[in-house]
């Protein structure tokens, strides 16, 4: 409509202009007779689109010619144009039609005088639409065929890219069926950006399948460890249980005869049943471990825990050096035995003290004094055993970072007592063995070692040690003692601690172990004891 109408202004616009001349001088010749206008056709007239009438106002104002054109059909034009309607209707347009109506025209009247008599005369110049029609029907045909085009280009174009984007979502469901298959190996390729919605769901999907592939892995690594810890326990438990039973059947049979066969045997089933009661307490503490119960997380001194550990090592095997070595202070070297040292009890009471009564003298100073504590040194039988509190403490450094971790101190001394009877278990009877405490300031962790001088722990198996009922004497002679579990009740109550545990191998022969805990000012301990567990952290499965 638009370019219908702009087309028929420029049509009025060239008829307005064409009125304003003789327009039919170029198709008609002009003369007077006795004042009348007398037209007649030129022998060679011009070929002219338009259509042009000329009209005598002295006969009657009636029409004289009807010229123009270039064939086709010709406007029905007024019969008779006065002038007086010719000034008035000057440079108005009309429209007129062909004589069958289907043919339309724009026209225009104006007043046009005879040069020679100065005779006026009105004249009606008409300009077919036939060539805007062509133009209209043209535009039409050609922006009909181009939007067809352009449709059509537009349905292809628009196939191809759904196809290609389900193209990718065809890849997700063809992976998702191989999945629900069964086989979690596969995972999404062609990875689109991350812009894109297909991108950003392929990712998903792949972060996802990592996820369940882990927790299926660390599924059946449980299971596997599940099944050799029930297979190992059951063992563990049926030997004592065989031992009780075999001498308890040996008494109904009458084959233990006599008091000091019958005391043996006695002997015998207690100590069964002792081992017994001991392995079923490391099980009950593994299960409660595992269930992250009981654990109160407080400050809490590894500087006591050392020295309490030395104590009850001495009084267990008086033969055996312990020392206790204090890293936070300026001096870091251990208490040598010929220093001049004395306990508080036997400075008052002038009397060599028992292991007993300066292991009680050393426990109230320690909490008399929350200092940092020397390193110490304990050694010799009973009653030539030096003190473990120097007469003259060394002073800490004044920025010095004592070991002051977050943690259960029940669970915390559990752990050394743990480590302390391996370092038993696997050296000599009077090999030494050092505690050593101090603070890693670059992890904002304080750490307990226990360095033993025994056999050491090979490489090949120092990731299985932490493992339950793993024992590097797997024949269950018992040549060195223990069900297996003492390293793993370490491994758990650390864990659950939210501290870590490695073993390393101590100069000169021997494994020296280091447990470390976050100190108590790198956050409060109700923080601390709510730091989440990663439940799809993948389990270290020993090879069936």
């Amino acid at each position: 409509m638009f370019l219908r109408n702009s087309l028929i202004d420029g049509v009025d616009t060239q008829l307005q202009s064409l009125a304003g001349t003789e327009a039919a001088a170029p198709l008609l010749d002009f003369s007077s007779v006795n004042g009348h206008l007398v037209v007649t056709m030129k022998e060679s007239p011009y070929s002219v689109d338009y259509f042009v009438a000329v009209y005598d106002p002295n006969q009657g104002d009636k029409m004289l010619a009807l010229v123009g054109g270039r064939g086709g059909p010709t406007p029905v034009v007024p019969e008779t144009l006065s002038l007086t309607e010719a000034q008035t209707q000057s440079g108005q347009i009309r429209e007129l039609t062909s004589a069958d109506g289907e043919a339309t025209f724009r026209a225009t009247v104006s007043v046009q005088q005879y040069e020679d008599g100065g005779l006026l005369y009105p004249q009606l110049v008409a300009s077919p639409l036939a060539g805007v029609n062509r133009t209209i029907a043209n535009y039409l045909g050609i922006y009909s065929i181009l939007a067809l085009v352009i449709l059509i280009a537009g349905a292809f174009a628009t196939r191809l890219l759904v196809t290609l984007t389900f193209r990718s979502l065809g890849q997700v469901e063809a992976t998702a069926d191989l999945i629900a298959a069964g086989d979690l190996t596969q995972r999404m390729t062609d990875i689109e950006p991350k812009t894109t919605e297909v991108g950003r769901l392929k990712t998903a999907i792949n972060a996802m399948l990592d996820r369940v592939d882990g927790a299926i892995s660390q599924r059946d690594a449980t299971v596997r460890q599940m099944r050799r810890f029930i297979g190992d326990a059951s063992h563990e438990l049926r030997t004592p249980l065989v031992t009780v039973r075999g001498y308890a059947e040996l008494y109904r049979m009458g084959a233990v005869r006599g008091d000091e066969q019958v005391a043996q045997s006695m002997d015998r089933i207690e100590k069964e049943a002792i081992r017994m009661g001991v392995l079923v307490e490391d099980l009950l503490a593994l299960a409660r471990l595992d269930e992250r119960r009981d654990v109160v997380i407080v400050p809490v001194d590894l500087r006591p825990v050392a020295r309490d550990a030395a104590l009850d090592v001495r009084a267990a095997a008086p033969m055996r050096p312990v020392t206790v070595l204090d890293t936070t202070l300026f001096d870091p070297e251990p208490a040598r035995a010929s220093e001049t040292m004395t306990a508080p009890e036997s400075k008052r009471r002038g009397t060599p003290p028992s292991a007993i009564s300066r292991a009680g003298a050393t426990l109230s100073m320690l909490r008399r004094r929350p200092k940092p504590l020397p390193a110490t040194q304990a050694n010799g039988s009973a009653a030539e055993l030096p003190p473990l509190v120097p007469e003259h403490e060394p002073a800490a450094p004044a920025d010095a970072v004592v070991p002051v971790v977050l943690g259960d101190e029940n669970r915390i001394r559990q752990v050394v007592t743990n480590l302390l009877g391996n370092a038993r278990r696997y050296s000599a009877e009077d090999s030494p063995i050092d505690l050593r405490v101090g603070v890693d300031g670059t992890s904002r962790m304080g750490w307990i070692e226990v360095v033993d001088h025994g056999e050491g722990v090979p490489d090949q198996i120092k990731e299985k040690i932490f493992q339950r009922f793993w024992r590097a004497d797997t024949s269950r002679t018992r040549e060195t003692g223990g069900s297996g579990l003492g390293l793993s009740i370490v491994a758990s109550i650390v864990e659950a601690l939210h501290g870590t545990v490695e073993v390393t191998d101590t100069p000169g022969g021997g494994a020296t172990f280091r447990v470390s805990f976050p100190l108590a000012d790198a956050r409060e301990a109700a923080d601390h004891a709510s730091i989440p567990t990663q439940p799809l952290q993948r389990l270290t499965d020993a090879p069936d």
